[in-house]
């Protein structure tokens, strides 16, 4: 069993100013698996000092300095792999090839991005007479959650680290263990004391004593619609920047072609992934009409090929995080069942022969209409919706209408309409045919948040930009 009783602040392991624990729970087990440290606004505080005294030194390093600390981290990284991985797993219920594979990889992705964009990136250019100057914003206090907790940690960590700002990390309350063991890789990479400062605890504390602290110059969250207005609101007294990446409910769209039936499968199977526990997964599927009943008989397939199980062992899908997420789930799938929708695979209840642990059966819903509750509410679980459309301008405003606009997809034969397609979706980020790229901007329109992750537009984000006038006369002769 776990216990870690102490943050990270100021390059030591510190105890709380007042201890208060907190047991936590395996998702697949439903037995204590744990015990963390709760931190109170002291706590925060005191982090807050930290990072602002560190700052004053860290901003002004060069380039060279920077990467060769990201460097060292990214080595110290690369060691701790298996341990970050088993921590996902007991943490979250990630299956351990998942955990081990693409939740590690993506940490290790970003990390990597941020030294490549460090390396040519220029903090000054020169226009006319004037300079344009690129600053480190300051102080940054970050809240992430636990669906993949290493990737949300590092795809702001790192890029702030790398631009010349100090952090305040407050991970999810369930997902600590990962947290825990990025903080000693951190730790062991001799980043300066400062630069890096970890606070457990609930976000009704820790998260909001970030988000209204005066020495906390930007708050970047990734979470729940709700949890990121309360943290705007509880930000705007000290008029500092906050960027968010919140919910989704992604629309992927299949084009009528003779990969048809493989990219329904691909579609379901894609979303499955992680228990469907992804803010950017496609959990709307768009078909043609016409072909709704292959779409279903190829729905169900994939969707009962997806194995269930202790995410120790040699499963798809292990159990969603908690008790609340899955009695959240269940009824989202007596709703749909409710508003009519066809069940076509999974449905309420356990997989069959898992009486423990918070375990989902894969669910396909098919002839959902886009105003059904299960089409409009992020479920954030293994729950696909199949919407029929007649013309791909039917489906493009099917996937346009909704409160969210995180990420999308298009999946289909002909380069030029998926392109075509894409550019009509009103949302931050679409992929066609599964492309992935680390230095593609992530974020979302509308009600899905503001700013942009990954790649030299999620660095940018923690720089303020300065106009030095007069700078260089004889450049306007």
């Amino acid at each position: 069993m776990r216990e870690y009783l102490k943050f990270y602040v100021n390059g030591q392991w510190v105890e709380p100013l007042e201890m208060s624990t907190v047991e936590t729970i395996n998702p697949a087990t439903e037995a204590v698996s744990g015990k963390i440290a709760l931190g109170k606004e002291a706590d925060v505080d005191r982090a807050v000092k930290a990072a602002q005294q560190a700052f004053t030194s860290w901003s002004q390093t060069s380039k060279d300095e920077r990467l060769a600390v990201l460097k060292r981290i990214l080595a110290e990284y690369e060691k701790r792999a298996a341990d970050l991985g088993e921590a996902i797993t007991e943490e979250m219920g990630a299956p351990k090839a998942l955990a081990q594979g693409f939740h590690v990889a993506l940490g290790n992705g970003h990390l990597n991005t941020a030294i490549e964009v460090l390396e040519s990136f220029e903090f000054e250019e020169l226009r006319g007479a004037s300079l344009i100057r690129r600053e480190p914003i300051g102080v940054v206090g970050m809240i992430t959650p636990w669906n993949w907790p290493v990737n949300q940690i590092a795809v702001k960590v790192f890029p702030a680290i790398a631009a010349g700002c100090t952090v305040v990390l407050k991970p999810s309350q369930e997902a600590h263990f990962s947290a825990q063991v990025l903080a000693e890789v951190i730790d062991a990479a001799d980043v300066p004391a400062g630069v890096f400062n970890l606070i457990q605890g609930r976000g009704s504390v820790v998260g909001a004593e970030l988000s209204r602290h005066p020495g906390v110059d930007m708050v970047s969250i990734t979470g729940s619609e709700a949890a990121g207005i309360e943290v705007a609101r509880n930000a705007a007294e000290t008029v500092k920047r906050v960027t968010q990446e919140l919910g989704g409910k992604s629309a992927l769209i299949v084009l009528d072609d003779e990969q048809f039936a493989d990219n329904v499968a691909k579609g379901v199977g894609g979303m499955m992934m992680n228990s469907g526990q992804t803010c950017s997964a496609t959990t709307r599927l768009l078909v043609p009409n016409a072909r709704m009943d292959e779409a279903i008989a190829a729905a169900k397939a994939a969707a009962e090929g997806v194995t269930v199980g202790d995410p120790s062992g040699d499963f798809a899908m292990g159990p969603v995080v908690s008790k609340s997420q899955f009695n959240s789930i269940q009824q989202y799938i007596e709703k749909g069942i409710e508003e009519g929708a066809t069940l076509v695979a999974g449905g309420p209840g356990r997989p069959d022969g898992l009486d423990k642990g918070w375990y989902v059966k894969p669910t396909v819903f098919a002839n959902a209409t886009n105003d059904m509750v299960i089409a409009r509410e992020e479920i954030f679980g293994p729950v696909q919706v199949i919407i029929g459309y007649d013309s791909l301008e039917h489906a493009i405003e099917i996937a346009n209408d909704s409160d969210f606009g995180l990420a999308g997809g298009v999946y289909g034969a002909d380069l030029e309409t998926c392109q075509n397609v894409a550019r009509a979706m009103r949302t931050g980020w679409v992929s066609i045919n599964d492309g992935f790229d680390f230095h593609c901007p992530f974020g979302g329109y509308k009600k899905s948040g503001n700013g942009r992750e990954w790649g030299e537009f999620g660095f940018e984000e923690y720089l303020e930009i300065k106009g030095i006038l007069g700078f260089k006369p004889e450049a306007a002769q």
